[in-house]
């Protein structure tokens, strides 16, 4: 019989992903650079398992701070991506909250902390804006999707809002919460990785100790952060959330005196192309042919690249990983320490993996694909697992290898590749600000022109970095259409 069409072209867009990322081998820096890995490593494991206790009050601030800016900025991503999403039909909305979320929250807080400083708007702010453009998407696409009965049965003329009101939220608020619950795990992550530029949060203080070696120390901030994330599903309850947003309003400040003058400055000359500040409408041509020369064009292959080849990481690590955590397989001790394991790896941020993998493994491409392929493969094993012990098997079923390779894999590929082409949206988006590591990815290039107080080629580099992850999205989302898979993989 022949294979179904849809089935045949997953299978055909697998190898092309596989064949990209063989090509681009030649272009990446995989090299191990450092004098004595296996000594640092073993550094490290020593300082995890014997952690120092740290000073109280240092951690108990630097977890309060982490929860804060995540519980603020979250609270008004939801806030305006509702608004956004209650006209979600209209293109431009769509196009607005497309490059809202195409910008990463790290370069929005590089954005923000040039008007704001370090403080506590500008974190805030940088973790609400890309999160009201996801919120837009996923709320707005629920509207969509829900019952149109009710809807259908009002009288003409009634207004959006109460339409909102009555008829959009009752029906899709349950599905809305588990999201933005899901949102808020992803909220304090951010908020962690926003300490690697200056901000007061738990990975301000990790920075700081990893890069000096004092993993000890460390290791007390690394496993806060754990614990928050992997205990989330235990502390947040929906009636202690107003609760737990007026400590963090009580406790960061969402208001600080602007300088207007400042920020008047910053959008009428500071990112205005240098040409044009004096006049000079000749001169942007080639301003912007040497900016693409030298920047970026080398920071977008270089980000391709990267993403690539952290995609089939990614991709091959779930396929491992997935049958792990199922009572299909293993046994109650295995299926326990896989759980963990997954639940580690996608607690943590990749920032802060890439991070420890080029203290532990030198400079270059390697590590930021291992951690990129750690914890997107982490999140994609979890969901799969998942699916996997709801299947429901013929009790002739194979064993073993057999049960995988000819009866679970073919019926989770689909949702295997719709969570892969999801996650390769993020992959982008995380590949670039791993350049602020030192990988000559676009967020390089934009780090050093913040760096060198070069606003106008930050902006156009940015520009260019949200242009890219708009087309990616839109390119995943053809494709998913093309091989009838489901958009659901996006609210999970």
């Amino acid at each position: 019989m022949a294979q179904p069409q849809p089935a045949r072209a997953m299978v055909h867009s697998s190898l092309l992903f596989l064949l990209l990322a063989l090509l681009c081998l030649p272009w990446a820096d995989l090299s191990v650079t450092a004098l004595d890995p296996w000594h640092e490593l073993s550094r490290l494991g020593a300082g995890l398992l014997l952690p120092a206790p740290p000073e109280a009050g240092t951690l108990l601030s630097a977890l309060a701070n982490t929860l804060a800016f995540a519980l603020q900025g979250v609270a008004l991503g939801a806030v305006l991506g509702l608004g956004l999403a209650a006209g979600y039909r209209l293109p431009w909305v769509r196009r607005l909250a497309a490059a809202l979320r195409a910008v990463h929250e790290l370069f929005w807080a590089l954005l923000f902390i040039q008007l704001l400083g370090l403080t506590a708007p500008a974190g805030v702010l940088a973790i609400a804006l890309p999160y009201a453009g996801t919120f837009a998407k996923i709320y707005g696409e629920l509207f969509e999707e829900a019952d149109p009965a009710p809807e259908q049965a009002l009288a003409p003329g009634i207004g959006g809002l109460s339409r909102l009101l009555f008829i959009q939220l009752p029906l899709c608020w349950r599905q809305m919460a588990t999201y933005t619950g899901y949102r808020l795990e992803c909220g304090i992550r951010s908020s962690a990785v926003l300490g690697f530029i200056g901000l007061p949060t738990l990975g301000y203080h990790l920075e700081s100790l990893l890069r000096q070696g004092y993993y000890d120390e460390a290791a007390s901030f690394f496993y806060a952060l754990v614990l928050i994330i992997a205990t989330i599903k235990w502390w947040l309850r929906p009636r202690l959330v107003p609760l737990y947003l007026l400590a963090a309003l009580l406790w960061l400040p969402p208001l600080a005196g602007l300088d207007w003058a400042l920020m008047a400055r910053f959008f009428t000359e500071d990112i205005v192309p240098a040409p044009l500040r004096v006049g000079d409408w000749a001169g942007l041509w080639p301003w912007l042919g040497a900016l693409w020369r030298g920047q970026m064009a080398p920071g977008l292959f270089n980000t391709l690249v990267l993403a690539l080849l952290a995609l089939v990481v990614t991709a091959l690590l779930a396929l491992a990983w997935f049958p792990a955590i199922s009572r299909r397989f293993g046994n109650p001790a295995s299926r326990t320490l896989s759980h963990w394991w997954l639940v580690l790896m996608r607690s943590l941020p990749e920032y802060l993996l890439a991070f420890i993998g080029m203290l532990l493994l030198g400079p270059g491409m390697l590590p930021a694909m291992l951690a990129l392929g750690l914890h997107n493969g982490a999140i994609i094993a979890h969901l799969l697992g998942h699916h996997l012990n709801g299947l429901v098997l013929r009790e002739d079923a194979p064993r073993g290898v057999n049960l995988y390779l000819f009866e679970v894999l073919p019926r989770l590929y689909r949702a295997f590749m719709a969570y892969s082409l999801y996650r390769f949206e993020n992959l982008i988006r995380e590949t670039a600000i791993l350049g602020m590591l030192g990988i000559p990815t676009l967020g390089f290039f934009i780090d050093s022109a913040f760096s060198e107080f070069r606003f106008d080629r930050a902006m156009a580099l940015l520009l260019v970095c949200a242009g890219l992850n708009i087309l990616v999205d839109a390119l995943a989302r053809r494709l998913r259409r093309r091989l009838h898979l489901s958009s659901r993989a996006e609210v999970l």
